[in-house]
């Protein structure tokens, strides 16, 4: 498990970078971002194969879950930026 966290937050700031640059250059609803965020860590947990030697569906694991925290991260930081007064 220790593996899959370290990894996750490795892969962290990539997925972040992409899904916000997919954010930028394509219109995509805010409903459907998480998933995005979700299936691209998926993607690069699957490409970054030369770099570890962790098993596939660890990295597939520790993908989905730095695309889902990535997600929550950012779109934390915005809302503390802006405020959250609803």
């Amino acid at each position: 498990m220790e593996e899959v966290l370290i990894f996750a937050t490795v892969l962290l700031p990539f997925v972040t970078a992409l899904v916000e640059l997919a954010k930028k250059t394509i219109n995509i609803p805010k409903n459907i971002v998480p998933a995005i965020s979700f299936l691209v860590g998926i993607l690069i947990g699957a490409i970054a194969y030369p770099f570890t030697d962790v098993e596939l569906v660890l990295r597939l694991w520790a993908g989905g879950i730095a695309g889902l925290a990535g997600t929550g991260l950012f779109e934390l930081a915005v809302n503390k930026r802006e405020g959250t007064t609803k």
